[in-house]
């Protein structure tokens, strides 16, 4: 048996080239599978495609059967229209219990760059629901993705991954933004800027509810285009003072190298805005708020990038012991899971063996009892019983080995012995 998984490590590999490897639709996906089950019919195989990562899992009876490495590169790159140089170098692999010990760390969470993030495992069960309807999934992958998802819901029981958050924008709105208002629906966000960082703070806010989004760039084309893919409305640069002034929560990060937002702009903007809640996260180094701006009002609630870097990083140490749970409980159930699937590979060479010598046992006494025809029933059935006995202990030391290699790891080494000694054919 052999498992494996080919995947683009979007630790390392760009944006750009996770969106071109990506299935972006249904149909695309459907596709795609309909492509590898006539290149490898054979083959069980199951597809994770997300904005964040994308992997092929592939599982066959036969180690020597099914695409390698090198196969998947090539299916990726016609499929998609992209140079194998392009991506190889990202295109990584595992195999064994090292490509279940991945997935089970996937649908944990625990390879997200958020760690604990809830979304991971139903991405997963819907990947595996996807394979299963295009008819690619088998015993290898219904037992692999089914016991993914019951490891993913034992680290969640277990430990408390899920509970601190450690990413930027998910503190900023998580544990600040909640902090101050206890809705976000009812909330004007300005943005100031066009930085990832606070476009990755909306999504968690629309997440929120947030509906009415402002845009203020000093390339108001930039703004245009930021405004367009969050769904919000692009104001010119000149407006910036009454935009604060109808804002909510404010998210800037300009990359300017002085403030541009200092005291006495902020005083004009109380005048207009009267005696109301800012929740403002300064999200730009250097900073785009003067500090002072946070000591105006009582009213004020100023962060900065350094607030909150440093309750990520807190936030990331009270969760290392929980992390170093979720790797312990998934190291015991890919054991677990390589212990079952090792004694399903042993089971038939097992009976084909204990058939087999079976079948010669009885031609070889059929022959005996021809020559040997004076013997009574009573004497032919002890001759019988004898031979039995003969050929179970000549068994048993070699299945007893193959079983504890099948405990201890995999058997593919004994097995194909095996196979070969004895002409076993599968």
């Amino acid at each position: 048996m052999n498992l494996q998984v080919v995947y683009c490590n979007h630790q390392t590999a760009g944006l750009d080239i996770r969106e071109k490897l990506a299935f972006s639709s249904k149909e695309q996906l459907d596709n795609a599978y309909s492509v590898l089950k006539r290149s490898y019919p054979e083959t069980e195989m199951v597809v994770i495609s997300t904005c964040n990562r994308v992997e092929l899992y592939t599982a066959t009876q036969e180690s020597e059967t099914g695409p390698s490495h090198q196969d998947l590169a090539k299916f990726f790159s016609e499929f998609h229209q992209v140079p194998v140089s392009d991506f190889f170098e990202d295109f990584l692999e595992r195999t064994g219990p090292d490509a279940v010990r991945h997935l089970f760390q996937v649908a944990s969470s625990l390879d997200s760059m958020v760690l604990g993030e809830p979304q991971i495992v139903n991405q997963v069960k819907e990947a595996y629901q996807r394979a299963t309807e295009n008819e690619l999934c088998g015993p290898l992958t219904h037992a692999l993705f089914q016991q993914a998802i019951r490891v993913s819901a034992r680290v969640r029981t277990e430990t408390q991954l899920a509970e601190g958050r450690v990413s930027i924008a998910s503190v900023a709105v998580g544990t600040f933004g909640k902090g101050i208002f206890e809705r976000f629906d009812d909330k004007t966000v300005l943005i100031i800027g066009a930085g990832e960082m606070a476009e990755e703070t909306l999504t968690y806010l629309k997440d929120e509810g947030v509906k009415q989004i402002n845009v203020v760039n000093r390339s108001l084309e930039n703004a245009e285009k930021l405004a367009m893919k969050v769904g919000g409305q692009a104001r010119p640069y000149q407006d910036l003072e009454d935009c604060l002034a109808d804002a909510d929560v404010i998210v800037s990060t300009t990359g300017a190298s002085q403030p541009i937002v200092d005291v006495a702009c902020f005083q004009r903007v109380l005048k207009k805005a009267g005696n109301k809640t800012f929740f403002i996260l300064d999200l730009g180094a250097p900073r785009d708020f003067d500090p002072a701006v946070g000591k105006i009002s009582d009213n004020i609630f100023l962060y900065d990038i350094d607030d909150l870097e440093a309750t990520c990083e807190k936030n990331r140490k009270a969760r290392q012991k929980e992390v170093e749970k979720a790797l312990a409980i998934i190291d015991e159930e890919t054991e677990r899971f390589m212990h079952g699937v090792y004694h399903r590979a042993t089971g038939p060479i097992i009976k084909q063996l204990r058939e087999q010598w079976h079948d010669v046992r009885e031609q070889e006494v059929d022959k005996l009892f021809g020559k040997l025809s004076h013997l009574d029933e009573k004497d032919q059935e002890l001759i019988k019983r004898s031979i039995e006995q003969i050929v179970n202990k000549l068994l048993h030391p070699p299945l007893e080995v193959l079983r504890q290699e099948a405990r201890e790891g995999t058997p593919h080494g004994l097995l194909d012995a095996l196979k070969q000694l004895f002409h076993i054919r599968d």
